[in-house]
């Protein structure tokens, strides 16, 4: 099929691109442009060209079905395709609406002139990918608006409005309102009846009065931020060629600092963070056109931090909310936290008082079940308690429509007896939100043995609409995230008993990129959530090892930031983690009682035991089927427990470390005489890809 369709409009010829859904690059629309340049040339009755793609997209770029595959550089290839443009003996003129980014913008620079709607956007985001823009971006956009702005836009991949660039070389005229392809066709014929000349950006001279103190002051700054990412730096270099460096000099600079970029980790774990992303939405046995079901009104029960920041979701896509609560008090002070939100988003500019009123107004205050009797989801958030959890579900049935969905964001809790508490179990379903709810990207939609196909297809499509990155779980204690963080944070518990401190555990992690080391991380959640989890597993499992040290100091009341204590100490009102000599002295006690002799433990063998026993546990759950792929995997813990996403992910991770590898470091864990008997079994999974030489992804 043609993605690239060839028309007459008088005299100038119109290549309309046309590959849904945003234009990708792919190699049938390069060889369709080429091919339409080509004929144009050879057309006597034809005296310039317009290319433009749909009103919704320009072009957004590559296509991402060709990433990997032979396709992706075959010729035609994206810098042949723009030399056959801007070489062109006609003036080609590129007319740009929706989206415009990446090679879509490098294509649009190598035409002669711009059209433009001043609404459309325009980004050149490989950095977000670990690489820079290969087709000559970092050396037309210089040319273009300036080195200042294009390093600006090239190195944070943003995306910004094309009217920003009024007055510059990037875009030659506005179209406001109007046909845009008459207006380009119009604009196209009026330049060749004053004969102008082809303008090529390439030919642009690229100034700065002191480039060498700009770029100098612009690696500090980008070398700050980019840390463990090499790309922005790269980048600047492109950049900082386009001045120092004759065009096609420049050109080639880019082309090896982008061939450089693609075989690092960082890069290779950017992109696959992008493909597992897009492929959390794809349920193996819920085909794209199911149905779903409308959701015009949402009901919360409580209104506590996650209740609240639950509604906040639904409130900023505009779905009215019903908040309950059992007391006056606690919804009065629920309704007060999501005003606080809104007020703080007007004070930070990023939002109207206006928007933020409209908003707060979007929030019906009730203390009464009856009110969700025409609401379309309902989603709890009480306390963590299968009974208290029953009961409301059993309300829930008597109120509630026939066909609304009534969800639970339990964290850890059996869904389908939660689902056995009403006579439809088909409408039930597991919205885990990750705290703050209104901030955190993560959803684990959780998938019951009797969820109906049109719920879950329904989920995803109302997660899409409130901004969260959504993937499927199997019913299991925890599901994906809390099941295996569970072994990472006893590894962590056990080495702090073996001869770790606080402050290495937690330095180790973060050194190797998480957002927060494991000891942080739990006094942030809350020391009592922990060990309420860890005293049912020790009822279920008698012969389970005991996390002596944390046990005590919960036994104490020190339950992490709410209590100002916990595995560090905390002044009111600051979140800083303060080293405190009583959790030093609780730890020599527990030791001394236990009778173990502290050992040195090194950063690396932290790293690993932690980041191991998360990759053991995710294989058992992509074995049981709890998970429907690695990569989904990867993405819970890259959107929702701060795993470095220049590492990919767990599973992403083992495989560039080499499976055989993780194991080969398990066996030796297994020898420690401290460890809890079993812990490193390897999952059959691990061991027979081991085996195989394969991997997760």
């Amino acid at each position: 099929m043609s993605t690239a369709h060839y028309e007459l409009h008088g005299g100038v010829a119109v290549i309309r691109l046309d590959n849904p859904p945003v234009n990708g690059l792919g190699h049938a629309l390069r060889q369709g442009i080429v091919n339409g340049i080509q004929q144009a040339e050879h057309d006597d009755k034809v005296s310039a060209i317009v290319v433009i793609g749909s009103e919704t997209a320009f072009s957004g770029g590559a296509d991402i079905t060709e990433f990997g595959t032979p396709k992706m550089t075959a010729e035609p290839n994206l810098r042949t395709v723009i030399n056959v443009v801007e070489t062109s003996s006609k003036p080609v003129v590129a007319a740009i609406a929706g989206t415009c980014m990446g090679g879509g913008l490098e294509l649009a620079m190598g035409c002669h002139f711009r059209v433009a709607d001043p609404k459309a956007q325009v980004a050149l985001p490989e950095v977000r990918l670990g690489l820079l823009p290969g087709a000559g971006g970092t050396q037309r956009l210089p040319r273009a608006i300036g080195i200042e702005g294009a390093t600006n836009l090239i190195v944070s991949g943003q995306t910004v409005p094309a009217g920003m660039f009024m007055g510059s070389q990037l875009f030659d005229e506005f179209v406001q309102d109007g046909d845009l392809l008459a207006a380009a066709t119009a604009f196209a014929e009026n330049i060749v009846k004053k004969n102008n000349p082809l303008k090529r950006i390439r030919d642009m001279p690229v100034e700065h009065a002191k480039s060498e103190a700009f770029f100098m002051f612009a690696r500090n700054m980008v070398g700050a931020i980019a840390k463990n990412y090499p790309a922005p730096l790269k980048c600047l270099d492109a950049v900082k060629a386009s001045v120092e460096k004759p065009f096609d000099q420049g050109l080639e600079i880019e082309r090896q600092l982008f061939a450089e970029l693609m075989q690092t980790p960082e890069s290779s774990a950017l992109r696959h963070a992008f493909f597992a992303d897009r492929a959390t939405s794809k349920i193996s046995d819920v085909p794209p056109d199911t149905s779903t079901r409308e959701i015009s009104k949402v009901g919360v029960i409580g209104a506590g931090t996650m209740g609240t920041g639950i509604s906040i979701n639904f409130l900023n896509a505009g779905i009215p909310v019903v908040l309950l609560e059992t007391k006056q008090e606690a919804l009065d002070r629920g309704l007060e936290n999501i005003r606080k939100v809104y007020e703080g988003r007007v004070k930070k500019g990023k939002m109207t008082e206006d928007e933020a009123n409209k908003r707060f107004a979007l929030v019906r205050p009730t203390l009464s079940y009856e009110d969700f009797a025409d609401v379309d989801l309902v989603i709890e958030a009480v306390f963590e308690d299968m009974g208290v959890k029953e009961q409301v579900f059993g309300k829930l049935d008597d109120v509630c429509k026939p066909g609304a969905i009534l969800a639970s964001n339990t964290s850890t809790l059996d869904l389908n007896r939660i689902a056995a508490a009403t006579r439809r179990p088909e409408d039930v379903i597991g919205l885990h939100f990750f705290s703050p709810a209104n901030v955190m990207k993560l959803l684990e939609v959780v998938r019951g043995e009797k969820t109906a196909k049109d719920v879950l297809a329904t989920a995803m499509k109302l997660a899409r609409k409130i901004k969260k990155t959504a993937v499927i779980s199997g019913v299991c204690d925890g599901f994906i995230g809390n099941r295996m963080i569970g072994r990472y944070q006893t590894q962590a518990l056990l080495m702090l008993e073996e001869g770790a401190s606080p402050q290495q555990i937690d330095k180790a992690i973060e050194t190797f990129g998480f957002v927060m080391g494991p000891l942080r991380m739990a006094d942030l959640a809350g020391g009592d959530i922990g060990w309420a989890i860890r005293k049912r597993h020790y009822e279920e499992k008698p012969d389970m090892k005991r996390l002596v040290i944390a046990d005590r100091l919960c036994e104490m009341g020190r339950f992490g930031q709410k209590t100002g204590a916990g595995f560090y100490r905390y002044e009111p009102g600051r979140r800083d983690a303060l080293h405190d000599p009583e959790v030093d002295k609780v730890i020599e006690e527990c030791r001394e009682e236990a009778g173990i002799t502290p050992r040195r433990i090194s950063d690396k063998e932290i790293v690993e035991r932690c980041v191991y026993a998360l990759v053991n546990e995710g294989a058992r759950i992509l074995e049981e089927g709890i998970a429907q792929r690695a990569s989904d995997i990867d993405m819970v813990y890259l959107t929702g427990y701060g795993f470095p996403l220049f590492r990919g992910g767990p599973m992403f991770y083992a495989d560039q470390v080499g499976l055989i590898n993780v194991m080969r470091a398990m066996e030796q864990f297994a020898k420690n005489p401290m460890a809890d008997p079993g812990f490193w079994e390897p999952a059959p999974l691990l061991a027979r890809l081991a085996g195989e030489g394969g991997t997760f992804n």
